[in-house]
């Protein structure tokens, strides 16, 4: 990768620099998460081996496998919603938030559908979930997934995330946030060159709106994860610093079964709290997958 490259910008805060363009250029292999509200991975994977696919497990989670081609998504499993195309490293925020049946969940930013509906899953459809997608022309996918996966439980409503309505409070919140999606690299080349400056300051107001308000929507020993698919301390540590800044918010560790680098706490000569190392950033090479990062945070008993 050309050193003029825009992820150059990160190479002073990833130990591993050369592991990591390593896997930014590999492909990107195909993974699927089993829909346990259709059916067991057991199930699954035997269907879909009979059929001629093979199917690797993935060792730190029983519901994930990676698939050999993707002419698995043309099977009837797929359409009847036994389970959903996913990055390895899309699955690792919903396990963060731990989301347990019978709370109230808000999922922020829900479209299309890929973490909204493991949500469910984890709460066996029991319990309101609130599937938010502002954006009119990502609605219908995020419809779509929600009836082919079985999700019972899910209230779909269009609200721009800053401006959600404060009539509810919520047990626990995804805030998995609009970003400039250079964990996405794998899949989409023109990423390699790193996101433009102007864009990752754009979004990183946006994000410290969404977050705000996001932390505001809990209630009491509620718990926030926010997440990005992105690479830039500005929309990662810097949005998490700001909330802490401006509320009461706890910051949490982390706790993933696989290997993560912790958060950075200086960026660019800014220093952020010592505690934003309780943060995750996830990069190619620890998931073979996409990159991201995530933060559990949450608020005090009144």
């Amino acid at each position: 990768m050309s050193k003029r490259s825009g992820l150059e910008r990160y190479r002073a805060i990833i130990t591993d620099w050369d592991e990591f363009i390593a896997a930014c250029v590999r492909p990107l292999p195909l993974t699927i998460r089993i829909n346990t509200l259709r059916a067991s991975p057991h199930e699954v994977h035997s269907r879909l081996m009979s059929k001629g696919f093979s199917l690797t497990p993935i060792s730190w989670a029983d519901n994930l496998f990676h698939a050999d081609t993707a002419s698995v998504s043309k099977t009837i499993e797929h359409w009847l919603g036994l389970f959903y195309i996913q990055e390895a490293v899309q699955t690792l925020p919903v396990r963060a938030l731990d989301p347990q049946p019978g709370e109230t969940i808000l999922d922020m930013a829900a479209a299309p559908g890929g973490k909204c509906t493991h949500i469910a899953s984890c709460m066996h459809n029991h319990g309101p979930l609130v599937a938010n997608e502002p954006v009119g022309k990502r609605q219908p996918s995020l419809m779509a997934n929600i009836n082919r996966l079985g999700v019972l439980n899910a209230t779909v409503t269009a609200y721009r995330g800053e401006s959600f309505p404060m009539h509810a409070r919520f047990d626990r919140i995804l805030l998995d946030a609009p970003c400039s999606a250079e964990g996405t690299l794998r899949k989409e080349s023109s990423l390699r060159d790193g996101a433009t400056g102007s864009a990752i300051a754009r979004l990183s107001r946006l994000q410290r709106r969404l977050i705000l308000r996001a932390y505001d929507l809990l209630k009491p020993e509620g718990t926030l994860v926010y997440s990005t698919c992105t690479f830039a301390p500005e929309e990662n540590e810097g949005t998490v610093s700001y909330l802490l800044s401006e509320r009461d918010a706890l910051l949490e560790q982390v706790k993933l079964p696989l290997t993560a680098a912790a958060g950075i706490t200086t960026w660019n000569g800014e220093e952020y709290a010592p505690e934003i190392s309780r943060c995750v950033r996830i990069y190619p090479h620890h998931v073979d997958s996409g990159g991201g990062f995530i933060a559990r945070l949450r608020k005090p008993a009144r």
